[in-house]
């Protein structure tokens, strides 16, 4: 079997293992979805706060350095400000990614119980 073969097999095959899935293995699931859109929600923003806070700092540190740590000070700083943005962007949009991933649109809830 070539390549190709083998990974229309295993997917087959996976496709098939799904189909006879319990109801108690999707909902456990949809459980773990859940959890990871709250966590999600609940740990990002305070990484992106702790990103905004070191970037003014390495900046601020690299501008009372030589020429050469300031240019790299710039360049990590705004490496964490494009992190922190991209943090945001995630809290922004991991709930509505989610269900659209998800087969049952309404079941993703990203409010811890």
């Amino acid at each position: 079997m070539g390549f190709n073969a083998k990974v229309f097999a295993a997917a087959l095959l996976m496709l098939i293992a799904f189909a006879f899935c319990s109801t108690s293995i999707l909902y456990s699931v949809q459980n773990a979805i859940s959890q990871l859109c709250v966590s999600l929600k609940s740990m990002l923003p305070v990484v992106a706060m702790m990103m905004l806070v070191l970037a003014g700092v390495i900046y601020a540190a690299g501008q009372i350095l030589g020429a050469e740590t300031r240019a790299r000070a710039n360049v990590w700083a705004t490496a964490c400000l494009t992190g922190a943005l991209i943090a945001i962007l995630i809290v922004v949009i991991a709930q509505p990614v989610l269900q659209m991933i998800y087969i049952d649109q309404g079941s993703i809830a990203c409010e811890p119980e």
